[in-house]
C-alpha cells in the first residue's frame, strides 16, 4: 500500500519541551528526538510526529482537532495521566461504541483516551 497523499506526521505545540517529553515517555512509553531547544520528534506513538516550542495550546474549544488515543484500560490510564501532570478537562463518559475522558498534558494541551472496555 502506498503512504501517497495519507497522513504521515503531527505536529503540536509545547510551551515547555522538557515537561512534554518527560510526560508523554512516562505515561505512553514515547520515544524522543530532540532537533535543537525548541523542536522534538516522537515515536512509538502510533503515528510520527513532533513538538515546536509555543505559547499557544490545542483545544477542541479553540476549534482544533483532537486526537485520541486508545486504551485496554482507561481507569488506569486515567491514573497514569494524573500521576504525570496531566489534568483531566472531561470525566469518563460514555458514547455509542465505548467510554472515553478528555485530559490536558501539562502544557494545557486538550487530548482524548477512549475505550470498549467496560462497555458490556
Amino acid at each position: 500500500m502506498s503512504n501517497h497523499e495519507k497522513i504521515d506526521y503531527v505536529e503540536f505545540p509545547s510551551t515547555d519541551i522538557g515537561v512534554t517529553k518527560a510526560f508523554f515517555a512516562q505515561v505512553f512509553g514515547w520515544v524522543f528526538t530532540d532537533y535543537g531547544p525548541e523542536y522534538c520528534a516522537f515515536t512509538n506513538a502510533g503515528l510520527e510526529g513532533g513538538f515546536f516550542l509555543s505559547d499557544k495550546t490545542v483545544s477542541t474549544c479553540n476549534g482544533s482537532a483532537l486526537i485520541v488515543f486508545y486504551s485496554d484500560d482507561l481507569e488506569q490510564t486515567q491514573a497514569g495521566i494524573l500521576s504525570a501532570g496531566g489534568s483531566v478537562l472531561k470525566a469518563i463518559f460514555p458514547f455509542p461504541g465505548g467510554r472515553r475522558f478528555h485530559f490536558a498534558d501539562p502544557n494545557g494541551n486538550e487530548y482524548a483516551v477512549w475505550s470498549t472496555a467496560g462497555t458490556d
